[in-house]
């Protein structure tokens, strides 16, 4: 009679075991599938990224790289962040595939994708000392509640959802016919050569600003934020078709010449663009869409002093001293004065700009150092600083060691870097806006985000429209120096021997102090020295553009269009030819604007953004105020340290 009692619920349980056996088996099926497109994923990602490395190393061995090879082996990912990379790169292709089968076309377990790529923290987690007065290298543990917070190697914000023409990761103009908002998408390098370039150089120089308010602008930007590139196949093949025949693939998105583009004759169709670097999707997964990586700390930190991984910071310090010291160079002085370590790593491409002198590039806590010769020279200064802060400190605390000795250095130089930005820099570029967009600090708030929103990635870029096309040098009577003073500005793209060999740093420096930006005009945007020179190496005509890489980089990161933008920031979205000239205060402007991209709403943020009359008092439009406006008032207000 029991038994009878207990045979409906026997007979419940048996029910709910069958159904829970087949979902069971479900899910152990979905879960091989997923672990069998990662492993797939994972023999193509990695034999890409080895070819890639494999390849730039040999491009670097020859006499005479390319303008493509430096732009290779500056946008490198090394570390961390070639780790998160590599495993963005393995969760996006693992998805395609599973998408590409009509069985798991509907797989949505993202926790197990994840899990099976090794997304996640790209190298060891910090353990947080709460107590600590210091930063942690990585940016790890600045916020108490979400310690990676605003730390490197991390997706950049987004402060409006992502754009791309699948609505995953696909760039608008990258399907041939394909519209966006109805119109075809105009080719950035005609963009450029329609909106940006000019002739003269008379008179474009801002009476208002010496040379040296540009190149604070790149510190701090270097400071913040770089996105190094995605490696573009696992083919000899597929290497060949971006670099020498222009073919759309993969990670290759080509800035093709238009018909009668000058570069047409002597550099081929196009210049070969490679798309940036992504991360894993984090959770709660509501959006899968691509996510650039910002392989730095978003904080203001001096990080391009220090670095912003821990093996890196290591190679930077003197380990021979206990003075907290950062390493210099042991093979040349500046009459006594040092200079940077040399990045120790071979072949080098700055031994190529002049291969007699053969000075390799410089080691400092960012890749880019040797970018350009002016801010080597800024990277010098800060080397030099640092060790003239740690001795001071030693004289004064004689009873610190080499680890306080350099955090409290460190210290002091980060809060040096925040004093200039907040107090000198950005007013000069806010103008009358600077109280409004970033009033009065307030102390720190715990939930204030400080990371570094994709879209101020290109803001920031507005500094390009400053870069004058010749740098000069000057001697103690701040008259030229030497028999070549003023040097055009493509001559000194990874040219470290100039510094090294050929004067030293205070002849440089003092053509920083005395000598001007350039202003920002809606008629002479960017000089050609980076419209068509940019990383052109000695005797070579193959030049990059660098205005045509910032609309290229702003599609492929996916960012909204220009009126998106002004409606993020309360301002007017013009609609017309004349609502639009209005807010550019130039209607030839306007118009030859709209007679790109058809539409307002399809300008691209950061030609929009540039192409803004100036707010009174500041070097930048009412868009940019507003956006380096708000992002300076998050990195100040969401920093604890």
């Amino acid at each position: 009679m029991r038994v009878l009692l207990h045979l409906p619920a026997l007979l419940a349980s048996l029910t709910l075991l069958q159904v829970a056996v087949p979902a069971a088996r479900a899910q152990a099926t979905v879960a091989a599938a997923i672990s069998d497109a990662v492993k797939q994923a994972k023999v193509q990602v990695n034999k890409a990224f080895l070819d890639s490395r494999t390849r730039l190393k040999t491009s670097m061995s020859t006499e005479s790289p390319t303008s493509r090879e430096l732009i290779e082996y500056l946008k490198h990912a090394k570390g961390c962040t070639r780790t998160a990379i590599r495993n963005g790169q393995v969760w996006e292709e693992s998805l395609k595939r599973l998408r590409q089968d009509v069985s798991w076309a509907n797989v949505t377990d993202w926790a197990v994708l994840s899990r099976e790529v090794g997304c996640g923290v790209p190298g060891p987690v910090p353990k947080c000392d709460q107590n600590s007065p210091y930063r942690t290298i990585t940016g790890d543990c600045n916020n108490r509640r979400k310690p990676a917070l605003g730390a490197a190697n991390r997706a950049l914000a987004r402060w409006l959802p992502a754009e791309y023409e699948d609505e995953f990761s696909l760039p608008f103009g990258w399907t041939p016919g394909k519209t966006r908002r109805g119109f075809p998408v105009p080719q950035a390098r005609e963009v450029s050569n329609q909106i940006l370039g000019y002739l003269n150089e008379e008179g474009v120089l801002d009476q208002r600003t010496s040379l040296l308010f540009m190149q604070w602008g790149q510190i701090v930007d270097h400071d913040l934020d770089f996105a190094p590139d995605t490696e573009l196949g696992s083919s000899e093949s597929s290497k060949a078709q971006c670099d020498k025949y222009c073919i759309q693939g993969g990670n290759c998105f080509p800035i093709m010449f238009p018909p009668e583009d000058p570069k047409v004759k002597t550099q081929g169709k196009c210049m070969p663009f490679f798309r940036a670097g992504f991360v894993c999707p984090t959770p709660p997964y509501e959006s899968l869409t691509r996510e650039q990586i910002n392989a730095l700390t978003s904080f203001l930190d001096a990080s391009l002093v220090y670095g912003s991984e821990p093996s890196l910071a290591r190679r930077l310090l003197n380990l021979s001293s206990p003075l907290g010291l950062l390493a210099v160079n042991q093979e040349f002085s500046d009459h006594g004065l040092p200079y940077l370590p040399f990045d120790s790593k071979k072949p080098s491409p700055c031994e190529f700009i002049n291969t007699t002198a053969r000075v390799p590039c410089f080691l400092a806590g960012d890749s880019r150092a040797s970018e350009q010769t002016l801010l080597a020279v800024s990277h010098t200064l800060f080397l030099r600083e640092h060790n003239r802060l740690a001795q001071e400190l030693k004289r004064i605390n004689p009873s610190w060691d080499g680890e306080v000795l350099f955090q409290e250095t460190r210290k002091i130089l980060g809060a040096f870097v925040q004093i200039v930005t907040f107090r000198d820099y950005l007013p000069i570029v806010l103008g009358d806006e600077m109280q409004k967009k970033i009033p009065p600090y307030q102390g720190y708030s715990e939930s204030v985000d400080p990371r570094i929103s994709n879209v101020f990635t290109f803001a920031f870029r507005f500094g390009h429209l400053e870069i004058p096309s010749t740098v000069s040098r000057l001697d103690e009577n701040y008259q030229p120096w030497g028999p070549e003073p003023d040097l055009p500005l493509h001559t000194l793209f990874f040219n470290t021997w100039r510094i090294v060999k050929d004067g030293g740093i205070d002849p440089l420096v003092r053509g920083l102090l005395a000598k001007k930006s350039k202003l920002m005009e809606q008629n002479k945007m960017m000089t050609g020295e980076l419209r068509n020179k940019l990383f052109q190496p000695t005797h070579q005509t193959h030049g990059f553009d660098l205005a045509a890489i910032n609309i290229q980089r702003g599609r492929d990161h996916g960012l909204p269009g220009y009126n998106s933008w002004r409606g993020f920031c309360g301002l007017s979205q013009p609609k017309t030819l004349k609502e639009l000239g209005t807010v550019l205060k130039n209607k030839m402007l306007a118009k030859k604007l709209l007679d790109l991209y058809k539409t307002p709403d399809n300008i691209d943020v950061w030609v929009g953004a540039v192409a803004e009359p100036m707010v009174e008092g500041g070097r930048v439009g009412s868009l940019l105020a507003c956006l380096l406006g708000k992002q300076f008032r998050q990195i100040r207000d969401g920093d604890r340290l």
